[in-house]
């Protein structure tokens, strides 16, 4: 085994620990660790198809990283000013990870929202809708990354 398959392997570790822990791509480090075992040997094992099937996978995991929050804040009935608070904590949020990373986007919902129309239980509402949609996200990208492996494997080993 060679230094580009410890390599990859090192990097698809890397990837899992990024799933729980923000600021690290979890899902597009674990494709590039996929990627560097399939060059290392030739694309013999882990070909095209499924390299092309992983990064649709990777591409989607990303996605629904960022839309899971405001879609949980749309499902909670916040408004478009609650949505633009959960971004606005986000982006906030981001320099205080990995604590802000949630509560960011929950304080930037509720205030918003809630300087919208002074409503706290809406206002509420909608902070627990991106909360929600934030962990179902997380999840969602743990399966996806996990499905990711699984398909690698499969292909290493067929």
């Amino acid at each position: 085994m060679g230094g580009l398959h410890l390599l990859g392997f090192a990097l698809v570790a890397l990837g899992f620990l990024g799933l729980v822990m923000p600021g690290l791509p979890g899902t597009p480090l674990v494709f590039v660790g996929i990627l560097a075992v399939a060059w290392a040997d030739g694309f013999s094992r882990i070909g095209v198809l499924p390299l092309a099937l992983l990064a649709l996978l990777t591409v989607a995991s990303v996605v629904v990283d960022y839309v899971a929050g405001v879609l949980g804040a749309r499902k909670a009935g916040a408004s478009a000013w609650g949505v633009a608070g959960g971004i606005a904590g986000l982006a906030a949020g981001l320099f205080f990870a990995p604590v802000g990373i949630v509560v960011g986007p929950m304080v930037g919902a509720v205030g918003f929202e809630y300087w919208r129309n002074p409503d706290a239980r809406a206002a509420l509402r909608a902070g627990a809708g991106v909360v929600i949609g934030f962990l179902a996200g997380a999840v969602l990208k743990i399966v996806i990354a996990c499905a990711m492996l699984g398909i690698a494997a499969l292909a290493y080993l067929l």
